[in-house]
């Protein structure tokens, strides 16, 4: 069993770190969004996760463990974010803390069933299977790697390889003809172009990985 060990100021590193990275990718995610989509999905996304860091030291001051850190957050998305990111994104955060209430540490395992929980989320509000083009595409391959990880593993390598799954699922959208959200309307139209929430869901999960890192 591995002894790391995320606290609340970990997750708060992610949440601060995830904004930073929607603010570098934000036209780049936008673009692609433009392609099949709205438009909207990095400003959507930016305008989130900067109410979320713009509130993140008072969320860390009153949440009394990592579920009402994250629920909060999550709430904030929802609130914030338009289009389809809000609710999905949303949901993803709310529903990781479930299984741990009160906790203020988890460990490798615990947090490996966070995002298994929150990527279950995500597929109950969004109704999506593997090949629908979206962003299941990319979570489902890499919640199958969390799922059959070897409990003796390096923590680092089976993370790293449920992001590796996750760029590798994400990729896998570009020859898909949509069967959900606005790129549906498409049809063949959309073959030839990357979803862009299978990518920026499988880039805030590396912001994870990059911190577990640091962690260790």
């Amino acid at each position: 069993m591995s002894e790391l060990v995320m606290d609340s100021a970990f997750f708060g590193h992610v949440l601060q770190d995830m904004g930073a990275l929607i603010e570098k990718e934000r036209d780049y995610l936008t673009g692609l969004d433009s392609d099949i989509g709205d438009g909207d999905h990095g400003i959507n996304l930016s305008i989130g996760f900067r109410e979320v860091n713009k509130q993140l030291d008072e969320l860390l001051a009153v949440s009394p463990d990592i579920a009402t850190l994250l629920k909060k957050s999550g709430m904030i998305l929802l609130g914030k974010v338009g289009g389809a990111s809000g609710p999905l994104y949303g949901s993803f955060f709310m529903k990781c803390g479930a299984d741990v209430p009160g906790k203020t540490e988890v460990n490798f395992d615990e947090l490996c069933g966070m995002i298994i929980n929150g990527a279950a989320a995500v597929q109950h509000r969004g109704k999506a299977e593997l090949g629908d083009k979206t962003m299941m595409d990319a979570f489902l391959p890499g919640v199958e790697v969390l799922q059959n990880r070897d409990a003796n593993a390096d923590p680092i390598e089976t993370f790293s390889a449920f992001v590796d799954a996750m760029h590798a699922g994400a990729q896998s959208t570009i020859p898909l003809i949509a069967k959900k959200g606005r790129a549906l309307r498409l049809g063949e139209r959309a073959i030839g172009h990357l979803d862009p929430g299978s990518e920026s869901s499988w880039m805030l999960m590396n912001v994870i990985l990059e911190n577990l890192k640091k962690a260790v």
